[in-house]
C-alpha cells in the first residue's frame, strides 16, 4: 500500500427507496479515479457507516472491488465496538480482496493507554493487511497518543496514521519521534495545505467527493513547491472544506456532490436531508464556490511516472 496521495472517504449513494444507489456510486468512484486519487476508502463517517447493515457494508465492498478492478487500492474503514467484530471485518476484508484498512478506536468504550494498545494489536495480528490508523480524538473521544503509536512500532502492517487530531503541530511530532516509519495522512480538510506544508504524505478527504480534480491538484502543487499557486486554489477552496468539520458534513457534503452533478443529497435516517434557511444557506455557500471555481487549465502540472 502507497500511503501518498488523495484518498476520498466516499459518501454512499441511496436512492428514493432508500436502497443503495450503485449506478450512482460509482459514477462518482469514476470521477475520482479520473481526476487522479490514489485509492478509495469505504465505510467512513462520510460512507454513513452506522446506518448500512453488516451484509450492505460488505456487498458495498465486494461490487467496488470488483468495478475498481485494481485502479487503485481500496481502504475498507473499520469502526467497532467489540475486539471480536474487529476481527472479524478485518479477516472478512482480507478474505474478500481490500488492499487495506483503516482502523478506529474501539466504538462507544473509551479505552486507556493498555486497553487500546491491546485492541489495534489484535486487530493488527489478526490479518495480513496494511493499516492505518485513525486518530480523531475531538468526535471519537479516545487519544492515540505518540506513546501507544511507539509500542505498535513491532507490527510492521501499522503503516499510517490519519492524523485528525485538529492540532498540525502533531505532523511534526510524529516525523520527530517516528522519521517515516509512519506514514502520515491529513484527516482535516481545514489544514490540507498546513499539513502537506509540515511533511503529511497525503490526505483522506471530504469535499474531494464533490471536487476531485481541485483537491488532487491543491495536493500536487503543494507536494511540487509551488506554494504561491496552491494558495490560490487553497483560499477558493477554504469556505468549502469548512463543511467537512460540521456535525452535518455528510448533508453537506453530499449536497455539493449533488449540486455539482455527481451525486445525490439522499441520505438515511436518522439524518434528514437539509431545509429552510439552513439548506438555503449552505446551498449559496457552494454556489459562490461552484461560480468561482479555478480555471485548472492554468495549472501545469509535473508528468507522474
Amino acid at each position: 500500500m502507497n500511503w501518498n496521495g488523495v484518498l476520498p472517504a466516499v459518501t454512499t449513494k441511496f436512492a428514493k427507496d432508500d436502497s443503495i444507489d450503485y449506478d450512482l456510486f460509482f459514477a462518482n468512484v469514476e470521477e475520482q479515479i479520473k481526476a487522479g486519487v490514489s485509492g478509495i476508502i469505504l465505510g467512513g463517517t462520510l460512507g454513513e457507516s452506522s446506518v448500512l447493515e453488516d451484509e450492505e457494508k460488505m456487498e458495498l465492498t465486494r461490487k467496488t472491488i470488483a468495478y475498481i478492478n485494481g485502479r487503485v487500492p481500496v481502504v475498507l474503514n473499520i469502526a467497532e465496538g467489540a475486539t471480536k467484530k474487529a476481527i472479524s471485518c478485518a479477516k472478512a476484508a482480507e478474505e474478500m480482496g481490500v488492499d487495506a484498512l483503516m482502523l478506529l478506536p474501539p466504538m462507544r468504550y473509551t479505552t486507556d493507554h493498555r486497553e487500546l494498545v491491546a485492541y489495534f494489536s489484535a486487530v493488527a495480528s489478526s490479518t495480513s493487511l496494511p493499516i492505518m490508523i485513525y486518530n480523531n480524538p475531538v468526535d471519537y473521544k479516545t487519544y492515540v497518543t505518540l506513546e501507544v503509536f511507539e509500542e505498535l512500532m513491532p507490527y510492521k502492517n501499522i503503516q499510517a496514521v490519519k492524523e485528525s487530531t485538529r492540532d498540525v503541530s502533531n505532523v511534526t511530532r510524529m516525523i520527530n519521534k517516528f522519521g517515516d516509519r509512519y506514514k502520515i495522512l491529513c484527516g482535516v480538510d481545514t489544514l490540507t495545505m498546513e499539513s502537506l506544508v509540515m511533511g503529511a504524505d497525503g490526505l483522506v478527504a471530504g469535499l474531494v467527493c464533490a471536487f476531485p480534480k481541485e483537491t488532487v491538484i491543491l495536493f500536487r502543487l503543494i507536494k511540487e513547491g509551488r506554494l504561491a499557486e496552491a494558495l490560490k486554489i487553497y483560499r477558493w477552496f477554504l469556505p468549502l472544506l469548512e463543511l467537512d468539520i460540521h456535525p452535518k458534513l455528510v448533508q453537506y457534503i453530499k449536497l455539493a456532490e449533488e449540486m455539482v452533478g455527481i451525486g445525490s443529497a439522499k441520505v438515511r435516517a436518522p439524518r434528514l436531508e437539509l431545509e429552510g434557511e439552513e439548506k438555503e444557506s449552505i446551498v449559496k455557500l457552494i454556489q459562490n464556490g461552484i461560480d468561482k471555481r479555478p480555471v485548472l487549465d492554468d495549472f501545469v502540472l509535473e508528468e507522474v511516472n
